[in-house]
This record gives structure tokens, sequence and C-alpha cells, in this order.
């Protein structure tokens, strides 16, 4: 992660690094896997906190006729260097979407509503 925010608030400020993985299987209805990344931050402004921060994704795409789907992709988050009470921010929820052309070209629209149901204070309760 390279420190290129424009505003304190948009961004780290620190130089980060860390581990990413992923496992898919792909079964006859769809998509199925999740998603880790763990981030330690190594250089930057030494005003700033330094990162420590995990993601886990799970992730599931099940495929409906003419292109239609219904998807859950959380996006859970644990920030180290925050108190306990704020450390986490646990989604849940989904979406449907439908992938289609327009002349040649691939278009994919979705919704999807998830409410926080673990959240730093800061949070909002849904995305």
């Amino acid at each position: 992660m390279l420190p290129t925010a424009s505003e304190d608030q948009l961004g780290s400020g620190k130089w980060s690094a860390g581990i990413t993985g992923v496992a898919l299987t792909q079964p006859g209805w769809g998509t199925m896997g999740i998603l880790g990344r763990q981030l330690w931050s190594f250089a930057g402004d030494d005003d700033r906190a330094d990162v420590n921060q995990s993601l886990i994704e799970p992730f599931a795409n099940y495929n409906l006729d003419k292109g239609w789907f219904l998807i859950t992709d959380v996006i859970i988050t644990a920030n180290w260097e925050a108190s306990s009470s704020q450390t986490w921010t646990v989604p849940l929820g989904g979406g449907i979407g439908r992938v289609y052309k327009i002349g040649n070209q691939a278009v994919n629209n979705r919704v999807e509503f998830y409410y926080n149901v673990e959240k730093p204070d800061s949070a909002p309760d849904w995305t």
C-alpha cells in the first residue's frame, strides 16, 4: 500500500505490505470462495498510526437464468491498532445482479445491501 492520499482522512500516511491469498471453487451453480489479506506498515509519517489490518472476504455467486445472479460478498475487516471495542467491522447481506451485453461490451450491474452487525463507532450501520 502506497501513501498516495491527498488528505489525511483518505489514507494511512504509511507504506505497508503484507500477504494475500484466495481459494475458490466453481461448482455448476456459480462461484464461491474466500480471500484473505494482512497488511503491516513499515515506513511513513511518524505522526500517523501504524497499520496492522486484516481483511477476510467470503463470497458466493449463485447463477440464475438470463444472466441474473444472487451474490454475497462480505468484507470483514480488523484494525489491530484500534481499541478492542473498535477492532472489527462485520457486515451481513447480499444482493442481486445481472450480466448482459450492450453491443460487444459485457456489462455487470448489481445492487447489494449489507448491515454491519459489528462495527467501530464511526462506521455506518448499512452499506
